[in-house]
């Protein structure tokens, strides 16, 4: 296992990598990022992914820490190529989650050689209404310093009723532990989002692709994955019935049906 950081630009790109096989998979996350990054965090983010151990290395990046005022998500798509050159990967089974989904659509676009096959879970093709208000909310929130009011509207925005009755308790005890040092980062991951429609270009991807969504998605709402599916020939969808935007953690099932697509 590697804590490492790939320098781009003026900045450097915190990742985690785990596995010793000889393909690459290589993970986006979502706006989470902008509040913690992956860094340090190799042992702690490898459980999900020990069955592609074997045949794998598994890359876990975060976003690139000095982000400029106005950075776009096709512009992390690009510093995302640039630090997966320099760690010397060509290509990779590229698995991205929300908005680190809104990239890899960039990266399938812009540069399909880099890309062996896509998955993209509880994604949207642009940043329909649904996410412009859930969004703009937490945008609203962080620029307030409300983390708790954050922390818990974005627990109710991601899962299914059945999880949060078990754990909504847990939540405000998490939200006062995690509160970052500066939203700054966060807010700049948000508003990319905002202005994220890649619509147009969506037919440039000839990946194989495998779509995953909850059929309850609060975050994104439940037209997205549709679109993706109509948009991207050939693709594959799935939905996780009663599961929402959290379907990547609730979901038992989840990172095998990753695996077996991978593996086809």
């Amino acid at each position: 296992m590697k804590n490492g950081s790939v320098t781009t630009g003026n900045t450097e790109m915190y990742y985690v990598s785990f596995g010793k096989g000889g393909k690459n998979l290589v993970v986006l996350p979502g706006l989470s990022d902008g509040l913690a990054t992956v860094k340090g965090k190799a042992l702690i983010l490898s459980y999900p992914y020990r069955k592609f151990f074997q045949d794998y290395t598994v890359y876990l990046f975060s976003r690139k820490n000095d982000m400029p005022d106005g950075y776009t998500i096709r512009d992390m798509a690009k510093d995302q190529i640039l630090a997966m050159k320099k760690l010397g990967i060509d290509q990779a089974y590229l698995l991205g989650v929300s908005q680190g989904g809104m990239i890899s659509q960039y990266i399938a676009i812009d540069h399909p050689e880099m890309v062996a096959k896509l998955i993209l879970a509880v994604t949207a093709p642009n940043a329909n209404s649904i996410v412009k208000d859930v969004v703009s909310c937490w945008i609203n929130m962080a620029e307030q310093g409300n983390h708790t009011a954050l922390m818990l509207d974005t627990a109710e925005k991601m899962y299914s009723e059945d999880y949060l009755r078990k754990n909504r308790k847990v939540f405000p005890f998490l939200a006062k532990v995690t509160k970052p040092s500066s939203y700054d980062r966060f807010l700049k991951n948000a508003h990319a989002i905002l202005g994220f429609d890649a619509r147009n270009a969506l037919s440039k991807i000839h990946c194989p692709t495998l779509i995953l969504a909850g059929s309850d998605d609060h975050t994104i709402g439940n037209d997205a994955a549709f679109e993706l599916n109509r948009a991207i020939a050939g693709s594959k969808l799935f939905v996780y019935e009663g599961l929402g935007h959290g379907a990547f953690e609730e979901a038992k099932d989840f990172y095998d049906r990753v695996l077996e697509f991978c593996n086809e």
